[in-house]
């Protein structure tokens, strides 16, 4: 029954790159959000980088849903 089966890794490898410009985006907006209480704006460069780094686990968060999704479409 897992022939064919796209992984979870394999999933999270294609996903990356949109996960990892949506986890961008949202920084920066949170973050010129977060002027209203005080704290500076991340640059976008800044935000980029976290976004690198903290889309990892939302790559891997979105791979599995993804596959749990799929898993539910086929039965």
């Amino acid at each position: 029954m897992t022939e064919g089966r796209w992984p979870v890794w394999k999933l999270a490898i294609l996903l990356y790159p949109f996960t990892a410009g949506t986890v961008a985006i949202n920084l920066f907006l949170l973050f010129l959000m977060l002027q209203f209480v005080g704290i500076s704006a991340l640059s976008p460069v800044a935000s980029l980088i976290g976004g690198l780094i903290l889309g990892i686990p939302a790559t891997w968060a979105a791979g599995k849903w993804a596959r749990h999704l799929m898993d539910e479409a086929d039965s």
